[in-house]
């Protein structure tokens, strides 16, 4: 038999393996992806000839290095791919999903990631310099060291995700709620913290140059190594604990002792 004949799934042999979709979180796509490409590794080539009125699923592929840029691929779906310095680069990207994916070094510059969503990925030192996040949520991530400086941000929601030594200055968690991220020596540099909440965090020697935590609950966050009493009124109002008062106080020399 020839080697390109039609196989019964409507692929060909030697070509991409495409399947229908069965499972996975994807049902809580607006669109759900209606096929799926399995255990394959891709070139940009193979991903443009997927391309369609339909998102597809990626299952367990590999497109580490492959350059992606400028692709519209809204509302696919990454699954437990290989994605090391794929290059993402101002594609549309608006509703993806990324499902247990290891990305190191991919860049998504200027890249449209509105409503996307990070589940149990890991993405050390990505790139998301000037990308849109806006309603962008991370969840359970590795994002350490990772750049978005430059992003637009509104609504982004991290949960349970480490962004050590991460750039994010200027970002916007205005009245947002983060549980569990660790922004330990990240740059804040003026960042909006306005009204959030921190719950099990850490922000331990991280610049906090001209960032604003008026109003902020701090009581879940590990202050360590911050010059709090140097920025003193952009923290107006804020709530911290008792322990981490005495911490504050103690950058004066003073000690405070119960009676």
């Amino acid at each position: 038999m020839d080697d390109t004949s039609p196989t019964q799934n409507g692929a060909q042999k030697g070509a991409v393996l495409v399947l229908r979709a069965t499972d996975s979180d994807t049902t809580e796509c607006m669109n759900p992806p209606t096929i799926t490409v399995e255990d394959r590794t891709l070139a940009r080539a193979d991903v443009t000839a997927l391309q369609g009125d339909d998102p597809v699923r990626l299952l367990g592929c590999n497109l580490d290095e492959t350059r992606l840029a400028d692709l519209d691929l809204t509302g696919w779906v990454f699954e437990r791919c290989s994605l090391a310095r794929t290059d993402f680069g101002k594609a549309e990207l608006e509703l993806s999903r990324f499902l247990n994916c290891r990305g190191a070094f991919a860049l998504f510059r200027g890249a449209n990631l509105e409503d996307a969503a990070f589940r149990s990925s890991d993405f050390n030192n990505a790139s998301f310099r000037g990308a849109t996040l806006s309603s962008t949520s991370f969840e359970d991530c590795k994002l350490t060291g990772c750049d978005m400086a430059d992003a637009r941000s509104m609504d982004v929601r991290f949960t349970n995700t480490l962004l050590v030594s991460a750039k994010l200055p200027g970002f916007n968690f205005r009245k947002e709620t983060l549980v569990g991220v660790d922004l330990s020596s990240a740059d804040l540099a003026k960042c909006d913290f306005r009204e959030a909440v921190f719950e099990n965090c850490s922000i331990r020697e991280a610049n906090i140059d001209d960032a604003r935590f008026q109003d902020a609950d701090l009581r879940g966050a590990d202050l360590g190594g911050l010059s709090i009493l140097a920025q003193a009124g952009r923290f107006k109002g804020a709530i911290v604990s008792a322990a981490q008062a005495e911490l504050i106080l103690s950058q004066t020399g003073l000690k405070v002792r119960a009676r």
